[in-house]
């Protein structure tokens, strides 16, 4: 699934990566939780989560997650924005709960690892 389709998917906007949304990402998962993201997360490519803070990059870039985003509605704030920027991360925010938000990914053929 393309980044550009997450983004139609979840009514998404797109706050960092917007050249890059013709990417491929091949699986997700969500989670609040980051110590479950480093310690269960592989060869996933998108992480839903409803964490702003920066240590969200942090572990998105330590997993090879190519995107992240932020559902319910939360906003990261600059540095966030910047930090993903800088390390090539896509950053959307969905007004979507995380339980809808994977399943609509997950009935639009987007599967978990």
């Amino acid at each position: 699934m393309q980044l550009c389709e997450v983004k139609r998917i979840l009514s998404a906007t797109v706050l960092s990566g917007a050249d890059r949304l013709e990417e491929e990402v091949s699986s997700g998962c969500g989670s609040d939780f980051l110590s479950d993201v480093l310690a269960y997360v592989h060869d996933q490519n998108l992480l839903l989560t409803g964490m702003v803070n920066p240590q969200v990059i942090r572990t998105a870039e330590m997993t090879d997650i190519k995107c992240v985003v932020f559902v319910r509605g939360k906003h990261p704030g600059d540095e966030i924005v910047q930090m993903a920027q800088e390390r090539g991360i896509v950053v959307m925010t969905s007004p979507e709960r995380m339980y809808t938000a994977c399943g609509l990914l997950y009935s639009n053929g987007l599967r978990g690892n």
